[in-house]
């Protein structure tokens, strides 16, 4: 029994030292990550604000396909101004933009073209 107790708070001041020593390591790096085109750089756990990008000139590049091209630059704009970002092409590729992909309407269906 007291090696089993000994053993139990070994465990514990281990999970508790290597749970410290995490934090401490990610409140002083930086990490970077490639999205897209843009690097976006985080610390720690604070949000920071992403690039901006022309989205009237990435909407129109995504909607000149688009038989109703107003309907598609409105919602693509509301899109982008939400994820500062929009996919590449005039339809799918939304794997490049994940957030852009997210986006529902209140029917549940998908609010960006």
């Amino acid at each position: 029994m007291k090696l089993f107790t000994i053993f139990l708070i070994t465990v514990l001041l281990l999970q508790a030292f290597a749970e410290a020593s995490s934090f401490s390591d990610a409140a002083n790096s930086t990490t970077k990550t490639e999205e897209g085109n843009y690097a976006v750089v985080a610390l720690s756990k604070k949000a920071h604000h992403l690039p901006k990008i022309n989205c009237d000139y990435a909407c129109s590049r995504r909607c000149r396909k688009a038989s109703r091209k107003k309907v598609c630059k409105r919602a693509c704009k509301s899109c982008c101004e939400r994820c500062h970002c929009v996919p590449p092409g005039t339809y799918g590729n939304k794997k490049a933009c994940p957030c852009y992909a997210k986006l529902k309407t209140h029917g549940n269906k998908p609010k960006c073209p």
